[in-house]
């Protein structure tokens, strides 16, 4: 065996083990801390349901993205889409609210989510295009509950 393959070999290996101590890491954390991260999830939907009650969908709409950019980041923005999800589902109708691409619509979905960020000032925030996805799925689900 040449020595640039040794080399590779032992790069993928090292790899491949990174990856599975990291995962490890991630599994473990998750199992000791699993109750305080779902304590914290239903607490952050209570909120949305608590707002949504007060609000129309617009209103969630707009309080999940200030609370985005008040606290940006991975792990924020999955408390503000559990927020805005359970806001809107809670929340009153708002015209024209649901005029939104299909999900399935890739290039204009991203095009979409794209624009609204930027409308919203959130155009560096890479966990944006997540609220609007999630107004989305409220979206399409709402209306296959017509049907």
């Amino acid at each position: 065996m040449n020595k640039a393959l040794k080399v590779i070999l032992i790069i993928v290996v090292c790899g491949v083990a990174l990856l599975v101590v990291v995962g490890g890491a991630g599994v473990y954390y998750v199992s000791k801390h699993k109750q305080e991260l779902l304590d914290a999830g239903n607490k952050v939907m209570d909120e949305g349901e608590k707002f949504g009650a007060q609000t129309d969908n617009d209103g969630c709409l707009a309080e999940a993205i200030a609370r985005t950019k008040r606290e940006p980041g991975f792990s924020a923005g999955i408390k503000h889409n559990l927020f805005l999800r359970a806001c809107l589902e809670a929340s009153r109708p708002a015209p024209g609210f649901c005029d939104v691409p299909k999900r399935t619509e890739f290039m204009k979905s991203a095009q979409w989510q794209q624009q609204k960020c930027q409308d919203a000032g959130l155009a560096a925030d890479t966990y944006c295009s997540q609220l609007f996805t999630q107004v989305q799925q409220f979206c399409e689900d709402k209306q296959s509950k017509r049907k």
